[in-house]
């Protein structure tokens, strides 16, 4: 990995990035864009969580980037083996969306917000705090996490470029 190489994360994936590199997610509506950074060895991680729980998986091979349940231990994992000290991770996330407006539906369709309230459940179980979050509303995003800065870039049409 060179300096200042661009990771891409896709949908339902995870990656790990260091080095100077920028890593990258796109099309974040419901799903939320997590990312865990150690600031020390400036190394990050990102996941890309499309659903809140793996307990209604029905896939065969359980693609575990694609829960907050099962993303969060495995990036943390990851970056344990890259020698990051949980301790020091700075937590970001960004998504989160109700990208449609239902009437009724309970629950179910709120998938968006119960992906915020399963990836932050997953941070507290591991004692990892959430620095900073911009999750919620009704768009899309585009984020990506530098691990020469550890700043988190958060795009969007409605309202432009954030930092946090």
């Amino acid at each position: 990995m060179t300096e200042g190489s661009l990771i891409k994360v896709g949908m339902a994936d995870l990656n790990i990035a260091e080095r100077g590199a920028v890593i990258k997610t796109t099309g974040l509506g419901s799903c939320v864009g997590l990312t865990l950074y150690d600031p020390v060895l400036k190394i990050g991680g990102m996941a890309h969580i499309m659903l809140p729980s793996s307990d209604i998986a029905r896939e065969g091979q359980l693609n575990i980037a694609k829960y907050a349940d099962t993303a969060v231990p495995e990036l943390l994992e990851r970056l344990k083996k890259k020698g990051v000290s949980a301790g020091r991770l700075v937590a970001k996330m960004a998504g989160g969306a109700q990208m449609f407006a239902f009437m009724g539906g309970g629950d179910s369709m709120r998938i968006g917000p119960r992906n915020v309230e399963a990836t932050k459940q997953m941070l507290a179980r591991y004692a990892i705090s959430l620095t900073s979050e911009d999750t919620g509303g009704n768009y899309g995003r585009t984020v990506e996490l530098s691990t020469e800065s550890g700043i988190f870039t958060i795009r969007s049409v409605q309202y432009g470029v954030k930092e946090i």
